[in-house]
């Protein structure tokens, strides 16, 4: 019986490249052996989720998501809360391509991307859930998590890990410190943080020494509590982290847990969000669960 392949492609990422890429993708999808399909995604929210929810239910192998890590994060969602889940595929299409990073697939080309699954190399991934949604990359919350996700591109590209700092340069005005509780694996942190990450991978806007010891399938989270609002810490600390130093630094929490519970202690407090994977995922008080190898990805 003739496997089948769906790519579910969002046209406007990564300067529109896609839309003359859909051919010479599906082109490697049949070599690869599968009767292939694509679905261009459309305005309407939730587009992606809703077509590899589809494609998952009506017994599709394999579901290729191409864009950014927003739609990459679609299609997990699509497919994370069924039973039967099928392959996923990623081609990286959008700017940062956290997640494609990690799996070591092409960045640069969307047909040599695509070329990985004719190697025919997968590989189970841990998924995070928090409350009802899911994510594959990182989730964050805290004054500081603009940083994770608001440094433009062209910045990075320019300037590399000093673009962060001059990000997190302009913020300083902004941090504000959360009174929280956090329980984790290893115990309960109950204070003030301005920041807290639970990282997937080891990629976290394009640098790899944020969490230098994140693997892809062993059901744990890297957690990073940041637990100082004070400005001038806080710009010496995102220095250290871009470099991989600050893990035994003592106003940092940087350990790994399966699980964590984030509370709000401090009744004043307005509703504080919680970024997953770049996109606001919810808000506080929430708890994270780690699905260990819970989804199959082809892998460079």
């Amino acid at each position: 019986m003739t496997k089948k392949a769906r790519l579910i492609y969002n046209p406007v990422s990564g300067h529109e490249q896609m839309l003359s890429n859909v051919a010479g993708i599906l082109n490697i999808l049949e070599q690869a052996g599968f009767e292939a399909s694509a679905y261009q995604t459309t305005p309407e929210p939730l587009s992606a989720q809703k077509e590899a929810t589809r494609c998952a239910k009506e017994g599709f192998d394999l579901i290729v998501g191409a864009g950014g890590d927003g739609t990459i994060s679609e299609v997990v969602n699509g497919v994370a809360p069924l039973d039967n889940r099928p392959k996923l595929a990623v081609i990286p299409a959008g700017t940062t391509n956290d997640f494609a990073r990690a799996l070591k697939i092409p960045r640069d080309d969307l047909v040599e991307a695509a070329k990985v699954i004719l190697k025919g190399k997968t590989r189970k991934m841990d998924i995070g859930l928090a409350g009802n949604k899911y994510f594959m990359n990182i989730a964050a919350s805290g004054s500081m998590t603009e940083l994770t996700y608001g440094v433009p591109s062209e910045m990075k590209s320019i300037l590399g890990y000093s673009a962060y700092l001059l990000k997190g340069a302009e913020m300083l005005p902004r941090i504000s410190s959360h009174k929280m509780r956090l329980t984790y694996d290893e115990g309960v942190y109950e204070g003030e943080l301005s920041m807290f990450l639970l990282g997937m991978t080891n990629s976290i806007g394009g640098f790899e020494q944020i969490m230098p010891d994140a693997e892809l399938s062993d059901g744990l989270f890297q957690l990073i509590v940041v637990k100082t609002a004070n400005p001038v810490d806080v710009l010496r600390l995102m220095a250290m982290a871009l470099n991989g130093k600050h893990v035994n630094e003592p106003k940092i929490i940087y350990t790994k847990t399966r699980s964590l519970k984030v509370e709000v202690l401090d009744e004043t407090e307005g509703k504080i969000p919680v970024n997953l994977d770049g996109e606001i995922g919810g808000y506080l008080p929430i708890e994270f669960t780690n699905l260990q190898q819970h989804i199959e990805f082809y892998v460079g």
